[in-house]
């Protein structure tokens, strides 16, 4: 058998598939191995590349592989997808990894560490419980809406349902009101606990050299800086800020052909929950622009609220502030305002 150079790893929960290239690129190694044979398997290999799709289980992977020697390579499965051929299989998969970890100009994505992977799992947590939270309140407004109780959306009416359902002296029917009061005590709950991790994410913000020198941008709490301090690449990873934005999804869609470009709305690539966080920072600063120096009559913003969609804007001021972030993490630093400045 040729010496091995590459090796594809699909990855699943029990049987995994592997595809093995010599140097010049030929195949000589196709196995199914199961789970508990995995580092053992690599154990006895030469040190190579084995190269993954990066998914949920890839990080541990990847580390666990690393240490023995091999080279890790994770790669989107968006650009993995154009290298599998005809069929989809877990052989053709691994051989489709395989290939694409050959090609010079492929992307790849750092393993993360153990340490970042547990730093990011608050702000997934807090995710999930605001999702919770919102269909409690939903699931509230709807059975009151039964009895003709109607309530305006949003978190911040959900004071109001609930003093309809604990009023002594309202319409509502007697069996109804402990069914909904148990929807009342499990929004209490959801509340708390996103109270305490709003309260971790704040205290990690103040420990964070990172995220303190990015608070310094307006529209940038400590929510937001902290999680890109924690969920954003390495600002080495982009060449420049605009690369960073793009990663992101904050930049336009092309389709363009014979010369001509053609430019559509946001690509929505990237890590979603930092695109989400950013424009709603953008928001916060044109909902407040009578504050902030930035939006004032004359500025790119202030002009570009007189001429644009409101939308449209929030999403360019999202873009600029990703490619001030990525400016500050690859340069150090603090924000200082143009207007100050001048």
């Amino acid at each position: 058998m040729s010496e091995i150079i590459t090796v594809g790893l699909d990855l699943a929960k029990n049987v995994f598939q592997v595809h093995g290239t010599d140097g010049a690129g030929r195949a000589v190694l196709r196995k199914k191995i199961r789970r508990g044979q995995v580092l053992e398997f690599f154990s006895q290999l030469p040190s190579c590349v084995v190269a993954m799709e990066a998914c949920g289980g890839a990080h541990f992977w990847g580390r666990e592989i690393g240490k023995l020697g091999h080279e890790v390579r994770l790669i989107p499965p968006a650009y993995v997808k154009p290298f599998v051929k005809r069929q989809k299989n877990d052989m053709a998969d691994a051989e489709a990894i395989c290939e694409a970890a050959m090609r010079p100009t492929m992307r790849f994505v750092p393993v993360k560490s153990e340490e970042t992977q547990g730093a990011a799992m608050v702000f997934r947590v807090r995710e999930l419980l605001i999702r919770q939270r919102t269909q409690a309140i939903n699931a509230l407004r709807g059975h009151l809406t039964e009895f003709g109780q109607i309530v305006p959306q949003g978190a911040a009416n959900a004071a109001r349902l609930i003093a309809i359902v604990e009023d002594p002296d309202g319409a509502l029917p007697a069996d109804a009101v402990p069914t909904l009061k148990a929807l009342i005590a499990a929004l209490t709950h959801l509340e708390a606990e996103i109270r305490k991790l709003d309260a971790e994410i704040t205290r990690r913000a103040k420990e964070n050299d990172v995220a303190r020198r990015l608070m310094t941008v307006p529209g940038i709490g400590p929510l937001i800086a902290t999680a890109i301090a924690v969920l954003a690449p390495p600002p080495e990873t982009f060449r420049k800020a605009r690369d960073f934005a793009a990663w992101l999804g904050l930049v336009p869609r092309q389709h363009s052909t014979g010369g001509k470009q053609r430019l559509g709305a946001t690509t929505r690539m990237g890590e979603r929950s930092l695109r989400r966080l950013l424009i709603i920072g953008a928001n916060s600063v044109v909902i407040k622009r009578n504050v902030h120096k930035e939006a004032q009559p004359g500025t790119w913003l202030g002009s570009l609220l007189l001429r644009k969609p409101p939308m449209l804007v929030r999403v360019a001021l999202a873009n600029k502030m990703a490619r001030i972030v990525w400016a500050l993490m690859a340069r150090g630093g603090i924000y200082q305002s143009p207007v100050a400045a001048a």
